[in-house]
């Protein structure tokens, strides 16, 4: 053979020997991928020949699946269209699925390990194995309630969330993001469609994709204060000790003085935390900050759950709904030592303090609950099929404890306080114990304000029933106000749907 040949020889079995290692590749390691690839035509049939099963909340179901005349033969729809959005996602033919239906996406679609008894059974009577039902913690009331007063707001806010939940076990009454949208034109057969629909979505400039109260994060302005107190009143500092406070005060090494949001707002030289607390008193506030350093105000915040970068919220101890980690930022100089001036603005929540709107509930939820911070979650119970067997039962239990019983006393004591004679009087509930703070903070220079507003119920026995957080972006002058009203009113929603907590 001669040389040209050998060479050709040399290329061909070359060539033959990638063609075998690729073959290979694909049988063994790529087969799986491809075989579940959203784009594989044969799977997607697969998908929709058995019956999904239903998202539920207090008895209402939220996402149910309906017969079609189609080749994929069932269509999933949402009944509640934009009002549960943020919580269920949507489960598209070739996008990507989001929300509970990504998270519980195996129960739901009836190829669940937990579900192998129901499929064996099921190869006897012939009957196609349908998908499980994921029940859900929601108050059908708080979440209406949460969804209407936000889009409706009296400060013509264009984006905010709302979250409550139970101080007690942790499980979320109502959780809506704004703007929202309308699941059901994403998740149609025809997939064109679908993609435009998604496309116009993705384009918005207001982000009604984003999951504001889970994964957006905003300075939290004076709501801060309650961190700020929990660590004062953890060295050496009581409800009625004096702090510095006065109209106006400058912090070293920095021109610019922190003022408070009215003249009439702690003038005095010195007032009581619970005034300073009441009131929203910057200047006290700021002071007090520095006061305490910057390493105890950010462990705090830490023990509170800042910094958290793993938290989701589904099932108990189970992949969830992905959260943001709140963040308190830089208070220090360079060189390690604490910058005043970073520590006064840090301090009434504002310059690199970032936090979301789960974070708010849960800090006004210990506080509620004795200082317990109990685990939030969305996913109460997983049921068969056939609804006879129940395949997991939430069993709430605590993620940390931040605050001591007596501290927690304390703050409940200053935050109810700022309901009867401060500046939360909007989320007054008759019959029931209303504790809460607001918060305004500044947005960017030329853009109004955000209006923030956590808070908590007790019973008259003195039993946690809700805790809240509301978070109205730019909402500007009666922001918090507003976000009061719209808290106290998902309060008093989630306690007249017993079925919810």
């Amino acid at each position: 053979m001669n040389a040209p040949l050998r060479r050709v020889g040399v290329v061909v079995m070359v060539l033959f020997g990638l063609l075998f290692a690729n073959l290979n590749w694909v049988q063994a390691y790529k087969a799986d991928e491809y075989r579940t690839s959203d784009y594989n035509g044969r799977v997607q049939v697969a998908d929709y020949k058995r019956k999904r099963g239903n998202i539920e909340a207090g008895g209402t179901a939220l996402a149910t699946s309906k017969e079609t005349t189609g080749q994929l033969k069932f269509q999933r729809t949402y009944p509640g269209g934009a009002k549960y959005a943020h919580v269920l996602g949507y489960k598209p033919v070739n996008l990507s699925d989001t929300g509970v239906e990504r998270v519980e996406n195996d129960f739901l679609a009836g190829t669940s390990d937990q579900l192998i008894g129901d499929r064996f059974k099921d190869m006897f009577t012939g009957d196609q194995t349908a998908g499980g039902n994921v029940l859900l913690t929601l108050s059908k009331r708080a979440q209406d309630t949460a969804y209407d007063l936000l889009r409706t707001n009296q400060v013509d806010a264009k984006r905010g969330a709302a979250i409550a939940i139970d101080p007690r076990t942790g499980a979320v009454q109502a959780l809506v993001s704004m703007p929202s949208f309308d699941p059901n034109p994403l998740v149609s057969h025809a997939t064109r469609e679908a993609a435009a629909a998604y496309a116009k979505l993705e384009q918005d400039p207001d982000g009604p994709l984003k999951n504001r109260a889970l994964s957006e994060t905003l300075p939290p302005g004076s709501t801060f204060k309650i961190v700020v107190a929990a660590a004062a009143l953890e060295n050496g500092i009581t409800k009625t000790t004096q702090i510095p406070a006065g109209s106006s005060f400058t912090p070293p090494t920095s021109g610019s003085p922190i003022r408070n949001a009215a003249p009439s707002i702690c003038p005095e030289p010195q007032v009581s935390l619970l005034e300073a607390v009441t009131e929203s008193c910057n200047t006290g506030f700021a002071q007090l900050g520095i006061r305490l350093g910057a390493n105890t105000l950010k462990e705090k915040a830490r023990q509170f759950g800042f910094e958290q970068d793993d938290l989701t919220v589904g099932q108990l101890g189970e992949d969830g709904l992905p959260t943001a980690a709140s963040r308190t930022g830089s208070m220090q100089n360079a060189d390690g030592t604490d910058d005043p001036a970073a520590l006064a603005q840090s301090s009434i929540g504002q310059r690199d303090v970032r936090m979301t709107p789960l974070q708010g509930a849960m800090i006004a939820g210990s506080v509620a609950n004795g200082g317990s911070q109990m685990r939030p979650y969305l996913v109460r119970q997983l049921l068969a099929p056939d609804r006879t067997t129940s395949y997991y039962t939430a069993k709430p239990r605590e993620l940390r404890q931040p605050i001591t019983g007596p501290v927690a006393s304390d703050l409940r004591d200053m935050m109810v306080s700022v309901v009867q004679k401060g500046t939360g009087k909007n989320a007054a509930i008759g019959g029931y114990t209303v504790g809460g703070k607001t918060g305004t903070a500044q947005s960017a220079p030329e853009r109004p304000d955000h209006g923030w507003f956590i808070g908590f119920a007790l019973d008259k026995n003195g039993t946690p029933v809700s805790a809240v957080c509301v978070e109205l972006e730019q909402a500007g002058p009666g922001g918090s106000a507003e976000a009061a009203r719209i808290g106290g009113q998902i309060m008093r929603a989630a306690i007249a749907d017993p079925g919810g907590r």
